[in-house]
């Protein structure tokens, strides 16, 4: 059985037309995104705990820190996508930039609908609050043609 595997990541001819910054604000948005995405995964408590401040030593912790790990699974597909977009498709950076914006905002908007109960706000909360009007001038400024 012969595989191809261009077939699942085929050439396109289009090119990202728009400014650098954009398409480097992409790449640092994967490296984040990749980073947090491992310690979901790979930290004894997900980051439950140690980073996002939630008490997972009591009554239903471990499904607290399974919850946060199978997220980091989600997130590591968001992260991949990222990555094959600054790797190989630069014509969807614009796209994915909007993704991030979506991402952002469903983050803020279910935080606020269904709020943590700790003491103090948790890096990814503020990360987001931050990386919004970030991400929101980066997609506006990768809708422009270079020069234009």
């Amino acid at each position: 059985l012969v595989m191809d595997w261009l077939r699942l990541f085929p050439a396109v001819d289009e090119r990202y037309l728009g400014p650098k910054v954009p398409y480097y604000f992409l790449i640092l948005v994967a490296v984040v995104s990749t980073t947090r995405t491992l310690i979901h995964v790979f930290a004894p408590d997900g980051g439950a705990g140690v980073i996002a401040g939630i008490e997972v030593n009591v009554q239903g912790g471990t499904n607290i820190i399974a919850i946060f790990g199978q997220w980091g699974a989600v997130q590591l597909i968001l992260a991949l996508l990222y990555w094959l977009v600054i790797l190989r498709y630069w014509f969807l950076v614009p796209t994915m930039l909007g993704v991030v914006v979506i991402e952002q905002l469903f983050r803020i908007g279910v935080g606020r609908l269904k709020p943590l109960d700790i003491t103090a706000r948790p890096p990814g909360a503020i990360g987001s609050e931050l990386l919004l009007p970030l991400a929101i001038i980066a997609w506006v400024w990768s809708l422009r043609r270079e020069g234009g």
